[in-house]
């Protein structure tokens, strides 16, 4: 997956991604970086141990070229030694939402599918750790694990709102924005239920949840059934006044690696 990820970030120029600042987020690794006379077997250094015998008997005049036989005695064995390392810890949570009302269909998910798995990826390689959590919605939103997410497909309306309250849910119960670098993708064809609904939409964005996200991308799937006002909506409200939140238009395969560059190439 690293290979795959530096290849996109060569092919897209990306830039590596700045997280929030966690110097107050810490994580402690070893790290083996010297030898010591004591210490437990499962750690035993056999070439050091190997030399101070060799050194030892040179010495005390017992090493022959004719019969060299090393013998370590008990002060003769080396360990491993460690020392901790204080990190910063830089974890991610990537939450997914995807319309999944009756216009979105296969082709549409597909194109999901597929700049997720490079999405992912990316992120993979910037951080430390990464959660993925996913909200599908049509009138309402629920989460579910990643295969549902990519399969179902529903008959009912579209009520975007409800998937934003849900990633709110999310955020405050299991991601404190100050220990958390997050994440939110929402992929839909444009269709919303009211206008007012719309406007809901850009009230949770702008008053609850942009505050605590790195990044909020909002990617629109081409559709015949699909109005693709959405779209037009954040851009009106917010394209010049938030850099956080960008937009992008995936038409067909072709258009993923322009849709994925939109997203990630500002280094958020």
């Amino acid at each position: 997956m690293d290979e795959l990820a530096d290849l996109l970030g060569e092919e897209l120029e990306l830039p590596n991604i700045q997280p929030k600042d966690k110097d107050n987020i810490t994580t402690v690794k070893y790290k083996y970086s010297g030898i010591r006379p004591t210490g437990p077997d499962s750690l035993i250094h056999r070439k050091r141990t190997y030399k101070q015998a060799l050194k030892r008997q040179v010495m005390m005049g017992q090493y022959s070229q004719k019969n060299p036989i090393i013998i370590p005695n008990r002060d003769d064995r080396r360990y491993r030694s460690w020392k901790e390392q204080i990190l910063p810890e830089t974890n991610a949570v990537i939450i997914y939402m995807m319309d999944v009302s009756g216009s979105m269909g296969q082709e549409q998910k597909e194109l999901v599918r597929l700049e997720s798995f490079w999405i992912d990826a990316w992120l993979r390689k910037q951080y430390d750790g990464i959660d993925r959590r996913f909200i599908i919605h049509d009138a309402v939103a629920k989460e579910v694990d990643s295969e549902t997410f990519f399969t179902t497909r529903e008959s009912g309306g579209t009520i975007i709102s409800s998937a934003y309250k849900l990633c709110l849910e999310i955020i405050d119960t299991d991601y404190d924005p100050s220990a958390w670098n997050i994440y939110a993708f929402h992929f839909s064809d444009g269709d919303n239920w009211s206008g007012k609904d719309t406007q809901l939409c850009m009230s949770l964005l702008s008053e609850q949840m942009l505050p605590l996200l790195n990044m909020f991308c909002y990617g629109q799937v081409e559709s015949e059934y699909g109005s693709g006002q959405f779209i037009r909506d954040l851009e009106n409200r917010f394209q010049s006044k938030e850099d956080r939140l960008i937009t992008s238009r995936i038409e067909n395969k072709e258009k993923i690696l322009d849709s994925i560059k939109d997203f990630l190439g500002k280094g958020h």
